[in-house]
Protein backbone atom coordinates (compact mmCIF):
# COMPACT_ATOMS: atom_id res chain seq x y z
CA UNK A 1 0.00 0.00 0.00
CA UNK A 2 1.18 3.93 -0.57
CA UNK A 3 -0.21 6.99 -1.36
CA UNK A 4 1.77 9.11 -4.27
CA UNK A 5 1.31 12.84 -4.03
CA UNK A 6 2.59 15.03 -7.43
CA UNK A 7 1.27 18.69 -6.67
CA UNK A 8 1.54 21.96 -7.56
CA UNK A 9 -0.83 24.59 -6.25
CA UNK A 10 -0.02 28.93 -6.67
CA UNK A 11 -1.04 30.91 -3.79
CA UNK A 12 -0.35 34.69 -3.56
CA UNK A 13 3.13 35.19 -3.09
CA UNK A 14 3.49 31.17 -2.14
CA UNK A 15 4.22 28.20 -4.46
CA UNK A 16 3.66 24.48 -2.89
CA UNK A 17 5.68 21.96 -5.39
CA UNK A 18 5.43 18.82 -3.27
CA UNK A 19 6.31 15.36 -4.53
CA UNK A 20 6.74 12.23 -2.09
CA UNK A 21 5.42 8.87 -2.11
CA UNK A 22 4.42 6.85 1.03
CA UNK A 23 6.48 3.52 2.20
CA UNK A 24 4.80 1.18 4.70
CA UNK A 25 4.87 3.05 8.10
CA UNK A 26 5.02 6.36 9.44
CA UNK A 27 6.56 9.50 7.10
CA UNK A 28 7.14 12.47 8.88
CA UNK A 29 6.88 15.92 6.95
CA UNK A 30 8.99 18.22 8.74
CA UNK A 31 8.99 21.88 8.36
CA UNK A 32 9.19 25.64 9.63
CA UNK A 33 5.61 27.59 9.59
CA UNK A 34 4.30 28.48 6.59
CA UNK A 35 6.65 25.96 4.79
CA UNK A 36 3.31 24.30 3.06
CA UNK A 37 3.41 21.50 5.74
CA UNK A 38 -1.11 21.52 6.80
CA UNK A 39 -1.81 22.35 2.64
CA UNK A 40 -0.18 19.26 1.71
CA UNK A 41 -2.39 17.17 3.94
CA UNK A 42 -5.35 19.70 2.95
CA UNK A 43 -4.79 18.81 -0.89
CA UNK A 44 -4.47 15.09 -0.48
CA UNK A 45 -7.90 15.26 1.49
CA UNK A 46 -9.33 16.71 -0.85
CA UNK A 47 -9.89 20.21 1.32
CA UNK A 48 -8.00 22.37 -0.99
CA UNK A 49 -7.91 21.34 -4.93
CA UNK A 50 -4.34 21.60 -6.38
CA UNK A 51 -3.63 23.39 -9.72
CA UNK A 52 -1.92 20.63 -11.44
CA UNK A 53 -0.74 16.70 -10.73
CA UNK A 54 -1.77 13.89 -9.15
CA UNK A 55 -2.88 12.14 -6.16
CA UNK A 56 -2.87 7.89 -5.92
CA UNK A 57 -3.86 6.00 -2.99
CA UNK A 58 -3.29 2.28 -3.34
CA UNK A 59 -3.91 2.32 -7.05
CA UNK A 60 -6.90 4.71 -6.87
CA UNK A 61 -6.53 8.14 -8.98
CA UNK A 62 -8.28 10.63 -6.11
CA UNK A 63 -6.64 13.63 -8.49
CA UNK A 64 -5.20 13.92 -12.07
CA UNK A 65 -6.01 17.27 -13.10
CA UNK A 66 -5.30 15.78 -16.89
CA UNK A 67 -7.85 13.07 -16.46
CA UNK A 68 -10.34 15.73 -14.64
CA UNK A 69 -10.79 13.32 -11.87
CA UNK A 70 -11.19 14.86 -7.54
CA UNK A 71 -13.01 13.16 -5.70
CA UNK A 72 -15.01 14.52 -2.65
CA UNK A 73 -13.27 14.35 0.15
CA UNK A 74 -15.76 11.55 2.14
CA UNK A 75 -15.12 8.99 -0.81
CA UNK A 76 -11.08 9.57 -0.79
CA UNK A 77 -11.02 7.42 2.50
CA UNK A 78 -8.41 8.86 3.95
CA UNK A 79 -8.44 9.48 8.02
CA UNK A 80 -6.90 13.34 8.87
CA UNK A 81 -6.65 14.57 12.41
CA UNK A 82 -6.76 18.28 12.42
CA UNK A 83 -4.98 21.07 14.71
CA UNK A 84 -7.99 21.34 16.54
CA UNK A 85 -9.51 17.73 16.30
CA UNK A 86 -12.68 18.93 15.04
CA UNK A 87 -14.94 17.03 17.15
CA UNK A 88 -18.81 17.79 16.43
CA UNK A 89 -19.42 19.89 19.42
CA UNK A 90 -23.23 19.05 19.71
CA UNK A 91 -22.17 15.05 19.80
CA UNK A 92 -21.44 13.23 22.27
CA UNK A 93 -18.35 10.87 22.51
CA UNK A 94 -20.02 8.17 21.24
CA UNK A 95 -21.59 9.95 18.93
CA UNK A 96 -18.47 11.55 17.32
CA UNK A 97 -16.72 7.99 17.17
CA UNK A 98 -20.11 6.51 15.33
CA UNK A 99 -19.80 9.65 12.88
CA UNK A 100 -17.51 7.59 10.09
CA UNK A 101 -18.66 4.33 10.33
CA UNK A 102 -20.33 3.17 7.44
CA UNK A 103 -22.70 -0.41 8.30
CA UNK A 104 -25.98 -1.39 9.82
CA UNK A 105 -26.80 -0.49 13.50
CA UNK A 106 -25.19 -3.37 15.10
CA UNK A 107 -21.50 -2.74 13.36
CA UNK A 108 -21.94 0.27 14.02
CA UNK A 109 -22.41 -0.50 17.85
CA UNK A 110 -19.65 -2.96 17.68
CA UNK A 111 -17.10 -0.88 16.02
CA UNK A 112 -17.77 1.89 18.65
CA UNK A 113 -17.04 -0.46 21.40
CA UNK A 114 -13.99 -1.66 20.23
CA UNK A 115 -12.46 2.17 19.68
CA UNK A 116 -13.74 3.37 23.39
CA UNK A 117 -12.33 0.57 24.94
CA UNK A 118 -9.22 0.86 22.22
CA UNK A 119 -9.02 4.71 23.03
CA UNK A 120 -9.65 4.42 27.18
CA UNK A 121 -12.59 6.13 26.79
CA UNK A 122 -14.82 3.83 28.95
CA UNK A 123 -17.23 5.85 31.22
CA UNK A 124 -16.95 9.21 28.41
CA UNK A 125 -19.11 8.15 26.34
CA UNK A 126 -22.11 11.13 27.21
CA UNK A 127 -19.56 13.84 27.37
CA UNK A 128 -19.56 16.39 24.97
CA UNK A 129 -16.37 17.92 23.29
CA UNK A 130 -16.46 21.22 25.99
CA UNK A 131 -16.47 18.42 28.35
CA UNK A 132 -13.46 16.70 27.52
CA UNK A 133 -9.62 17.50 28.18
CA UNK A 134 -7.47 18.11 25.60
CA UNK A 135 -5.84 14.60 25.92
CA UNK A 136 -9.41 13.27 25.58
CA UNK A 137 -11.09 15.29 22.40
CA UNK A 138 -7.49 13.47 20.66
CA UNK A 139 -8.61 10.68 21.88
CA UNK A 140 -12.03 10.63 20.49
CA UNK A 141 -10.64 12.10 17.41
CA UNK A 142 -8.28 9.20 17.01
CA UNK A 143 -10.88 6.93 17.92
CA UNK A 144 -13.00 7.99 15.28
CA UNK A 145 -10.99 8.41 12.17
CA UNK A 146 -9.66 4.59 13.15
CA UNK A 147 -13.12 3.22 13.26
CA UNK A 148 -14.04 4.56 9.85
CA UNK A 149 -11.16 2.28 8.76
CA UNK A 150 -9.70 4.78 6.15
CA UNK A 151 -6.09 3.69 3.92
CA UNK A 152 -4.32 6.21 5.25
CA UNK A 153 -3.97 8.58 8.78
CA UNK A 154 -2.81 12.04 8.38
CA UNK A 155 -1.86 13.57 11.51
CA UNK A 156 -1.41 17.42 11.25
CA UNK A 157 0.75 18.67 14.52
CA UNK A 158 -1.66 16.12 16.27
CA UNK A 159 0.26 17.08 19.82
CA UNK A 160 1.00 20.91 19.28
CA UNK A 161 -2.48 21.63 21.70
CA UNK A 162 -1.34 20.07 24.65
CA UNK A 163 -0.10 21.05 27.85
CA UNK A 164 3.91 19.70 28.04
CA UNK A 165 2.89 17.44 30.96
CA UNK A 166 0.49 15.65 28.93
CA UNK A 167 2.43 14.77 26.01
CA UNK A 168 4.74 12.07 26.59
CA UNK A 169 1.91 9.96 27.65
CA UNK A 170 -0.24 10.53 24.89
CA UNK A 171 2.80 9.90 22.90
CA UNK A 172 3.37 6.91 23.61
CA UNK A 173 -0.16 5.79 23.44
CA UNK A 174 -0.50 7.31 19.85
CA UNK A 175 2.47 5.39 19.19
CA UNK A 176 1.23 2.03 20.10
CA UNK A 177 -2.14 2.95 18.41
CA UNK A 178 -0.38 3.75 14.95
CA UNK A 179 2.36 0.81 15.45
CA UNK A 180 -0.47 -1.81 15.13
CA UNK A 181 -2.05 0.37 12.18
CA UNK A 182 -1.50 -1.29 9.02
CA UNK A 183 -2.08 1.67 6.32
CA UNK A 184 0.17 4.20 5.72
CA UNK A 185 0.72 7.58 7.77
CA UNK A 186 1.51 11.11 7.22
CA UNK A 187 2.79 12.57 10.30
CA UNK A 188 3.12 16.64 10.08
CA UNK A 189 4.91 18.50 12.71
CA UNK A 190 7.51 21.13 13.68
CA UNK A 191 8.69 19.15 16.28
CA UNK A 192 12.37 16.92 15.34
CA UNK A 193 11.73 15.39 18.64
CA UNK A 194 8.25 13.97 17.48
CA UNK A 195 9.65 13.37 14.11
CA UNK A 196 12.49 11.13 15.77
CA UNK A 197 9.99 9.24 17.97
CA UNK A 198 7.61 8.05 14.94
CA UNK A 199 8.85 8.22 11.85
CA UNK A 200 10.47 6.25 9.58
CA UNK A 201 11.13 8.37 6.75
CA UNK A 202 10.92 11.89 6.79
CA UNK A 203 10.26 14.54 4.32
CA UNK A 204 11.48 17.91 4.45
CA UNK A 205 9.53 20.94 3.02
CA UNK A 206 11.35 24.50 2.69
CA UNK A 207 8.95 27.45 0.84
CA UNK A 208 6.58 24.93 -0.22
CA UNK A 209 8.68 22.44 -2.25
CA UNK A 210 10.12 18.74 -0.74
CA UNK A 211 13.61 19.72 0.09
CA UNK A 212 15.06 16.38 1.09
CA UNK A 213 13.71 12.30 1.94
CA UNK A 214 14.75 9.64 3.07
CA UNK A 215 15.58 7.19 6.69
CA UNK A 216 14.70 10.22 9.38
CA UNK A 217 17.47 8.30 11.52
CA UNK A 218 19.94 9.24 8.48
CA UNK A 219 18.32 12.69 8.33
CA UNK A 220 19.37 13.68 11.99
CA UNK A 221 22.65 11.71 11.60
CA UNK A 222 23.75 13.04 8.22
CA UNK A 223 21.57 15.92 6.94
CA UNK A 224 22.45 17.32 3.35
CA UNK A 225 20.92 20.49 3.31
CA UNK A 226 20.83 23.75 5.28
CA UNK A 227 17.55 23.35 5.82
CA UNK A 228 17.43 19.69 6.96
CA UNK A 229 20.32 20.87 9.70
CA UNK A 230 18.71 23.57 10.98
CA UNK A 231 15.28 21.74 11.56
CA UNK A 232 17.13 18.49 12.83
CA UNK A 233 18.62 20.42 15.57
CA UNK A 234 22.06 22.06 14.24
CA UNK A 235 23.20 25.14 15.96
CA UNK A 236 26.15 26.05 14.45
CA UNK A 237 25.86 26.13 10.34
CA UNK A 238 28.77 28.60 8.24
CA UNK A 239 29.45 29.28 5.00
CA UNK A 240 32.18 27.31 3.84
CA UNK A 241 34.98 27.07 1.03
CA UNK A 242 36.53 24.22 -0.38
CA UNK A 243 40.45 23.94 0.40
CA UNK A 244 41.31 20.66 -0.37
CA UNK A 245 40.02 16.76 -0.87
CA UNK A 246 39.30 16.52 2.96
CA UNK A 247 39.80 19.94 3.87
CA UNK A 248 37.26 22.98 4.46
CA UNK A 249 37.18 26.08 5.76
CA UNK A 250 34.26 27.62 8.11
CA UNK A 251 33.77 31.25 6.72
CA UNK A 252 32.43 32.46 9.64
CA UNK A 253 34.39 31.25 12.60
CA UNK A 254 37.33 31.48 10.69
CA UNK A 255 38.43 27.88 11.16
CA UNK A 256 40.03 25.12 8.91
CA UNK A 257 38.75 21.51 9.48
CA UNK A 258 39.47 18.08 8.61
CA UNK A 259 36.86 16.11 7.16
CA UNK A 260 36.04 12.26 7.21
CA UNK A 261 34.43 12.71 4.14
CA UNK A 262 35.08 14.06 0.77
CA UNK A 263 34.15 17.50 0.17
CA UNK A 264 32.29 17.53 -2.89
CA UNK A 265 32.24 20.68 -5.24
CA UNK A 266 28.41 21.24 -4.34
CA UNK A 267 28.89 21.77 -0.82
CA UNK A 268 28.44 25.48 0.97
CA UNK A 269 28.01 25.40 4.02
CA UNK A 270 29.37 23.75 6.90
CA UNK A 271 27.67 22.06 9.95
CA UNK A 272 28.58 21.14 13.69
CA UNK A 273 26.18 19.68 16.44
CA UNK A 274 26.46 21.65 19.50
CA UNK A 275 26.99 18.19 21.29
CA UNK A 276 29.63 17.28 19.21
CA UNK A 277 32.02 19.81 20.04
CA UNK A 278 34.18 19.35 23.32
CA UNK A 279 35.43 21.57 25.54
CA UNK A 280 38.20 21.85 27.63
CA UNK A 281 40.27 24.54 29.26
CA UNK A 282 42.84 26.93 27.84
CA UNK A 283 45.93 27.92 30.07
CA UNK A 284 48.68 28.35 27.41
CA UNK A 285 48.97 32.27 26.18
CA UNK A 286 47.25 33.00 23.28
CA UNK A 287 48.92 32.22 20.04
CA UNK A 288 51.01 29.52 21.67
CA UNK A 289 50.03 26.23 19.91
CA UNK A 290 48.99 23.09 22.14
CA UNK A 291 51.30 20.14 21.05
CA UNK A 292 50.46 17.06 20.11
CA UNK A 293 46.95 17.67 20.65
CA UNK A 294 43.68 16.89 19.19
CA UNK A 295 42.47 17.26 15.39
CA UNK A 296 40.73 20.06 14.57
CA UNK A 297 41.30 22.01 18.09
CA UNK A 298 40.80 25.84 17.69
CA UNK A 299 40.77 28.30 20.70
CA UNK A 300 37.44 30.57 21.57
CA UNK A 301 36.90 32.85 24.56
CA UNK A 302 33.76 31.98 27.08
CA UNK A 303 30.72 34.52 26.29
CA UNK A 304 28.31 32.76 28.84
CA UNK A 305 25.96 29.72 29.47
CA UNK A 306 22.40 29.00 29.32
CA UNK A 307 21.17 25.65 31.97
CA UNK A 308 19.07 23.23 30.67
CA UNK A 309 17.46 20.18 33.36
CA UNK A 310 20.35 17.96 32.07
CA UNK A 311 22.66 19.97 29.66
CA UNK A 312 24.24 23.28 29.60
CA UNK A 313 24.62 25.35 26.29
CA UNK A 314 27.84 27.29 26.16
CA UNK A 315 28.72 30.35 23.80
CA UNK A 316 31.95 30.80 22.52
CA UNK A 317 33.67 33.22 20.53
CA UNK A 318 36.26 32.18 18.09
CA UNK A 319 39.79 34.41 18.71
CA UNK A 320 40.35 35.10 15.48
CA UNK A 321 39.19 39.23 15.20
CA UNK A 322 37.66 38.51 12.10
CA UNK A 323 35.20 35.82 13.09
CA UNK A 324 31.55 36.81 12.04
CA UNK A 325 29.65 34.39 14.60
CA UNK A 326 29.96 32.42 18.12
CA UNK A 327 29.67 28.86 18.42
CA UNK A 328 27.15 26.80 20.95
CA UNK A 329 28.54 23.75 22.64
CA UNK A 330 26.21 21.84 24.63
CA UNK A 331 27.50 20.05 27.53
CA UNK A 332 26.45 17.96 30.55
CA UNK A 333 26.17 20.08 33.79
CA UNK A 334 28.77 18.10 35.93
CA UNK A 335 31.47 19.06 32.62
CA UNK A 336 30.87 22.56 33.21
CA UNK A 337 31.57 21.96 37.20
CA UNK A 338 34.98 20.84 35.74
CA UNK A 339 36.37 23.62 34.04
CA UNK A 340 36.28 26.26 37.10
CA UNK A 341 38.96 28.43 34.99
CA UNK A 342 35.60 29.00 32.55
CA UNK A 343 34.90 32.96 33.02
CA UNK A 344 33.54 35.53 30.85
CA UNK A 345 36.55 36.15 28.23
CA UNK A 346 38.24 32.96 29.23
CA UNK A 347 40.32 30.84 26.51
CA UNK A 348 38.86 27.79 25.91
CA UNK A 349 39.59 25.20 23.58
CA UNK A 350 37.64 23.63 21.31
CA UNK A 351 37.64 20.29 19.16
CA UNK A 352 35.37 18.19 16.44
CA UNK A 353 35.86 14.91 15.07
CA UNK A 354 36.02 14.66 11.06
CA UNK A 355 33.87 12.25 11.14
CA UNK A 356 31.33 14.72 12.28
CA UNK A 357 31.28 17.85 10.71
CA UNK A 358 28.32 17.76 8.53
CA UNK A 359 28.58 18.86 4.41
CA UNK A 360 26.05 20.94 2.86
CA UNK A 361 24.40 22.23 0.21
CA UNK A 362 22.54 25.28 0.25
Amino acid sequence: MSLQAEIKKQFSGFCLEVSLQTEQGIMGILGASGSGKSMTLKCIAGIETPDTGRIILNGRTLFDSQKRINLPPQKRRVGYLFQNYALFPNMTVTANIAAGIKGSRTEKKAAVEKMTELFRLKGLERRYPSQLSGGQMQRVALARILASRPDVIMLDEPFSALDDYLKEELQLEVKKVLDAYRGDVLFVTHSRDEIYRFCGSCVILNQGRAECFGSAREMFQHPRSVTAARLTGCKNISPAKKLGPRRIEALDWKIALNTAEEVGDEVEFVGIHARHLSISAYAQPEGVPRENGPENQFLCRYQGALSRPFETDILLEPVSGSAQKPLWCSIAPDHLKRLPGLTQGALAALSIRPGDILLLKA
